[in-house]
């Protein structure tokens, strides 16, 4: 599968944040500066949280930087859920079917806005529109523990939940 050079900038930077040190109180994934104009998301009932998802640790085995899930998050692998988040687009165009979904919302466009604990890919069946707002996707997760792209969760035959 060929991957668009957005996609693979991306993962490298999500990549690179993973291998920052555990971050203090008031950051890490869904935080949010006090003085930026979004507000993290809300959990909500039925839709898995960034909470659960941003839990996973890392380790560092024969020079790579793996995960490390707890039960919870392991229990979600290859499972039907819901996940909300931000919209990353992958290709050019105002409907997507393989893009990242983020805990905060993009601010660059050139820019990660999370590491990988805070990034799902997803694959959806149909083309979703591409929003600022976050948008809530249904599919099956699959818990990542050796992507070569870094990622730790992908969502796979995934559609819009209104």
């Amino acid at each position: 599968m060929t991957r668009s050079p957005f996609f693979l900038a991306a993962l490298l930077a999500a990549t690179a944040v993973a291998a920052q040190p555990a971050p203090t109180l008031g950051q890490g994934p869904g935080y949010h500066d006090p003085r930026s104009p979004f507000k993290p998301l809300e959990d909500k009932a039925g839709i898995v949280s960034w909470s659960v998802l941003s839990s996973v640790t890392t380790r560092v085995e024969k020079n790579k930087l793996l995960p490390v899930f707890p039960a919870p998050v392991q229990a979600l692998n290859q499972q039907k859920i819901k996940v909300q988040g931000f919209m990353m687009p992958l290709e050019p165009g105002d409907k997507q079917k393989h893009f990242l979904l983020s805990s905060v919302p993009t601010t660059c466009s050139f820019c990660v806005p999370a590491g990988p604990e805070g990034l799902v890919e997803v694959k959806t069946l149909q083309p979703v529109r591409y929003s600022l707002e976050p948008v809530v996707v249904e599919g099956v997760l699959a818990v990542l523990s050796d992507d070569p792209y870094g990622l730790f969760y992908r969502v796979s035959d995934a559609k819009p939940v209104n």
